[in-house]
C-alpha cells in the first residue's frame, strides 16, 4: 500500500446519475399499484436499501422471497424509465471529471442495486472509468456504516484516510466520515448535507478543483 496515494470512491445515485427524482417516481408508482400511497417516499428511501424501503412501506411480515421481489419489480421499472434518458441524467461534469483524473485510483461504492448499477456504468459508457465496484450487498452492514467505503479502499490498496469519498446523502456522508475520508458533497437535490469537507453542486464547480489542489491533488 503506497501511504501517499490518494483515491477517489464515488457513491452513483446523486453523485454519478441524478436519478433520485425518478426513483422516487418508480417507488410512488409501484408502490400505488399495491393501493400504498405516500407522500414521503423520498425522505424514506434516500440513502437505503431496497429490503429496508421494501419493510418500510409494505411492513416486516414479508418474507425474504417477497422483498426481493418487490424490490425487484420497482428497479425493472426504474430502468425502464430511466433508459430513454440516462445520458441526459449524468450529474453535470461528471464524464470530464473521470477523464481529468483518469490516473487516480476510483471506486463506486454504492447501496444501489447491482442490476442498476450496471445499468448505469454500461449504459453510460463508464464502467472502465472504476477500478473497482462495491454494492450494499458484498458487505455485513451498508450505509450509514463505513464497512462499504472500507472494503473499496481495501481493494484499491489506499488508506482511508487518503480518499475521498462523494456523496450526496446523509447516509453515505457519515459512512465515509466513519471510514476514516473525506467527504466531498454532492448537492444535486435539497436535502441539507450536514459535515461535509466540501459541499459542490456538480464536478464543474470551481470550487472543488480548488479544493482537491489544496490537498495536491493532482490530475
Amino acid at each position: 500500500m503506497n501511504p501517499d496515494q490518494v483515491a477517489f470512491l464515488f457513491d452513483l445515485d446523486g453523485v454519478v446519475i441524478d436519478s433520485m427524482p425518478l426513483h422516487t417516481l418508480a417507488w410512488q408508482e409501484y408502490l400505488e399499484r399495491h393501493g400504498i400511497y405516500s407522500l414521503e417516499v423520498a425522505e424514506r428511501m434516500h440513502g437505503r436499501r431496497n429490503d429496508e424501503i421494501v419493510n418500510a412501506f409494505f411492513g416486516e411480515g414479508l418474507s425474504p422471497d417477497d422483498v426481493f421481489r418487490h424490490g425487484a419489480a420497482k428497479e425493472a421499472l426504474f430502468r425502464e424509465k430511466m433508459r430513454p434518458i440516462l445520458q441526459k441524467h449524468l450529474v453535470p461534469g461528471v464524464l470530464e471529471f473521470l477523464e481529468k483524473f483518469e490516473s487516480i485510483p476510483k471506486a463506486v461504492a454504492s447501496n444501489a442495486e447491482p442490476a442498476n448499477i450496471d445499468f448505469v456504468l454500461d449504459g453510460a459508457g463508464i464502467r472502465s472509468r472504476f477500478d473497482v465496484i462495491v454494492d450494499g450487498h458484498q458487505v455485513s452492514r451498508a450505509k450509514p456504516f463505513p464497512d462499504i467505503y472500507l472494503r473499496a479502499a481495501e481493494l484499491l490498496g489506499v488508506a482511508p484516510r487518503n480518499c475521498i469519498v462523494f456523496e450526496d446523502s446523509p447516509a453515505g456522508i457519515r459512512a465515509g466520515r466513519d471510514a476514516g475520508a473525506q467527504v466531498v458533497g454532492v448537492q444535486t437535490h435539497t436535502a441539507p448535507l450536514p459535515e461535509v469537507d466540501l459541499l459542490i453542486r456538480d464536478f464543474h464547480d470551481v470550487s472543488l478543483e480548488a479544493w482537491l489542489q489544496g490537498r495536491a491533488v493532482r490530475s
